[in-house]
């Protein structure tokens, strides 16, 4: 094996045995390394901890890849493919989903991958410069493990600008259709390929909306910050009376429409083009009154820093939403920002039903989809949180 370079840790940093990511202050010293290249992770004694990719541009500067003394080469990218597979689906690749993520990041043990399927195709993002220079060894390996579905390549502009590659938007090799439709028990999406946030559906709220049509028959049902309209489809499909739909962007809207028509909902759906915050302040005035509510909106806390802010708003949705409920009614609320804990996201709901007067019953805590594995020494891959109320 081609010998590394390597990276020396500062005495006392033990985290990385456990945690993949190595910040700029953890490191004592690195050998001369071109951006993006692999690296062997040492303690301060010069013991072997890992192996990862090194970046020096960003403040997360390395992440480790593997904790054994192994190359992280194509057969270890294979390998790493075939296990994630296998962890979804114990047969072979033809007893897949359809619709799902197939490889996320750290919790697959490829830091900076993620790979979803949506029907005929798959849709790839590297979020780290390491992964962004393997792209041409991920797609053969796809092949190699999933079988011959065309790749569409989805970067995020964001990490892609944090890490200094340049965003790949576009099919890998041989191109597939423009847009998909695709089945999420028995509710049909359409997907535009390169269109709207993530790699086109938020699919770690899959088994929640699934609950929400359980929820919704003969019922009037809130879906504030719907995005495409998920919540509201599955509700719709359930049997609800009518779902009003809360959205601020119109490529999203555009999206809400389409999938309402597609499944043949559209005339028992009011779309709402406004900021949510608004539209549930006059709700309220108003007096409305709904048996469901789904609080699903974007991360408020993207960084520590605007922690406070987040939990401020956060605590103003909840309230606003407590109050909308009828008696006997759900609510689905939702936070999707790792800096906000499971235990802060709850104090904050519990404060919004204290300061309502609202008797509400905790149903169920809710999480990402089962597709999206949470790792328990890595945190921030359990990102998803959320909590099924109900108004007594």
């Amino acid at each position: 094996m081609k010998r590394s370079p390597v990276l020396r840790l500062k005495r006392g940093r033990e985290r990385v045995r456990s945690h993949p990511w190595i910040f700029k202050g953890d490191v004592a010293d690195v050998t001369d390394v071109a951006p993006g290249a692999a690296v062997t992770v040492v303690d301060s004694g010069g013991r072997f901890v890992g192996r990862g990719d090194y970046n020096p541009r960003a403040g997360l500067c390395c992440r480790i890849l593997t904790w054994a003394d192994e190359p992280l080469d194509t057969a270890f990218l294979e390998r790493r493919l075939a296990e994630a597979r296998a962890r979804r689906a114990p047969g072979d690749a033809a007893s897949l989903p359809a619709l799902g993520r197939l490889v996320w990041s750290e919790a697959d043990g490829l830091p900076g991958l993620v790979v979803d399927r949506y029907g005929p195709v798959l849709v790839v993002q590297c979020g780290t410069l390491g992964m962004a220079q393997r792209r041409r060894e991920i797609e053969s390996a796809l092949e190699r493990v999933l079988g011959e579905l065309p790749v569409f390549n989805k970067d995020e502009d964001g990490p892609a600008r944090l890490e200094g590659f340049e965003p790949a938007q576009g099919w890998a090799g041989r191109a597939g259709p423009a847009a998909v439709e695709v089945d999420e028990d028995g509710v049909r999406f359409a997907v535009t390929l390169g269109v709207g946030h993530k790699t086109g559906l938020y699919l770690d709220q899959r088994a929640n909306r699934c609950r929400v049509a359980g929820l919704a028959a003969n019922r009037d049902v809130l879906d504030a910050f719907c995005y495409t309209g998920g919540f509201a489809c599955h509700a719709l499909r359930g049997g609800a009376r009518r779902a009003v739909l809360i959205e601020s962007s119109p490529e999203a809207l555009a999206g809400a429409r389409q999938n309402l028509a597609l499944n043949g909902v559209a005339e028992r759906a009011e779309i709402v083009a406004t900021n949510a915050f608004d539209e549930l302040r006059r709700l309220e005035r108003a007096g409305a009154r709904f048996g469901v509510v789904v609080l699903d909106p974007p991360p408020f806390a993207r960084s520590r820093t605007r922690l406070d802010a987040a939990v401020r708003g956060y605590k103003e949705i909840n309230l606003r939403a407590m109050r909308l409920l009828e008696r006997g009614g759900s609510l689905l609320t939702f936070s999707c920002s790792h800096h906000v804990s499971e235990a802060r996201f709850e104090e904050l709901c519990r404060d919004a039903a204290a300061d309502t007067g609202a008797r509400l019953r905790l149903v169920a805590p809710l999480a990402q989809a089962s597709d999206h594995p949470a790792i328990l020494t890595i945190p921030e891959t359990r990102y998803l949180k959320g909590l099924h109320l109900e108004a007594m």
